[in-house]
């Protein structure tokens, strides 16, 4: 019983596959159908975990001794890679008829912009953390089809290392509205990224203008994929994909506000802060926006070991707990006074700020 028990809730994480499928959906059907991925995932879901309870339970050693050990979780990640390249050509190819009208493009870009944000970075960001390099390869490839190549730098050591402080772009200040910080998020990351890859050359005697650069080479690659798709599906099909890869983008950067909004490590003395703690990340056990999100949502272990698969992420007990799972919380702060009533109350609560 207890094996069978266990298929099942492995199985569970085949649901998050309603984005790509939906996306496939609304592509294809058009209509108003265009708009079911944005109403499944801001406001079917967010109604969905205000009813259902949060799941803290936390899998034994056991449990995941055998879950770590079961290539299902992986092969769940790699076959996001052909689905979201598929999605995003026939998107460009779709989006190019002159049949379709405004309205129904602005869905069918809404609904290729989530999937750009869900499968191409989210699912890259797990990948990313792998030490295999064919793993960190997919993530690239993912982070190609958002134009955000750069991320695979700025995130992994960038934001770990300066998460909760004043030098990460991507942790969103007290006060700071989620519209304010797209504008100081966006172009700090790539900033961040671009100072972390030179003095990784420096630190190497190898010149900075050369090709031993990444974010040389990412850029060239974006731009030559960008180039490929205007060239196949038009100028249609290539503003498209810019306006879902922009999507994307902004779908990432709203999370980041979310996971660390006005949390901040405590500075010991002059470049020099506390340790990453379980309360310097916002978590969220309702399980449809785990499962959307491959166990993002519990954000504080992914921050105590970033090579922690999904599938073993834990609850703790001390770390800080949204009001609703990550995409409820990202529809409310897009309304800032709203977001700021909710959450500073939340976080005097805390500590004093």
């Amino acid at each position: 019983m207890q094996k069978y028990t266990s298929i099942f809730t492995d199985l569970k994480y085949l649901l998050g596959y309603k984005v790509p499928v939906g996306t496939f959906f609304a592509i294809c059907a058009g209509g108003w159908y265009s708009y079911v991925v944005p109403f499944y995932a801001f406001v079917l879901i967010p109604l969905m975990e205000m009813m259902l309870p949060a799941d803290v339970s936390n899998l034994s050693p056991e449990q995941e001794h055998s879950k770590l050990k079961n290539k299902f979780f992986d092969w769940l990640l790699y076959l996001n890679v052909p689905l979201q390249f598929f999605l995003l050509f026939y998107f460009c190819h779709m989006i190019s008829d002159p049949g379709r009208e405004l309205w129904e493009k602005i869905g069918m870009t809404a609904s290729m912009g989530i999937a750009c944000g869900v499968l191409g970075i989210n699912v890259a960001h797990e990948l990313g953390h792998r030490q295999s390099r064919t793993e960190q390869g997919l993530a690239q490839l993912l982070l190609l089809t958002s134009l955000y190549m750069h991320f695979f730098i700025e995130h992994n050591r960038g934001h770990h290392r300066n998460v909760g402080t004043g030098e990460d772009p991507a942790s969103a200040r007290y006060g700071e509205s989620l519209y304010r910080f797209y504008f100081r998020t966006v172009p700090g990351s790539f900033r961040s990224a671009w100072r972390l890859e030179k003095l990784r050359l420096q630190r190497g005697g190898k010149r900075v203008w050369s090709g031993h650069n990444q974010m040389l080479r990412f850029i060239v690659y974006q731009a030559l994929f960008t180039a490929f798709i205007f060239a196949v599906s038009g100028p249609a099909g290539g503003l498209g994909f810019m306006c879902a890869a922009l999507g994307g983008i902004l779908l990432l950067e709203t999370v980041n506000y979310v996971e660390h909004y006005g949390l901040r490590r405590k500075l010991i003395e002059p470049g020099l802060y506390e340790k990453v703690k379980p309360e310097h990340s916002w978590n969220s056990d309702h399980l449809m926006g785990r499962i959307m999100l491959y166990e993002l949502t519990r954000h504080s272990d992914h921050h105590y070991k970033a090579t922690r698969k999904f599938q073993v992420l834990r609850h703790f007990e001390q770390s800080p707990q949204l009001p609703l799972g990550y995409p409820g919380s990202m529809v409310l702060a897009c309304f800032p006074p709203l977001w700021f009533a909710v959450m500073h109350r939340r976080i005097r609560g805390m500590r004093p700020v």
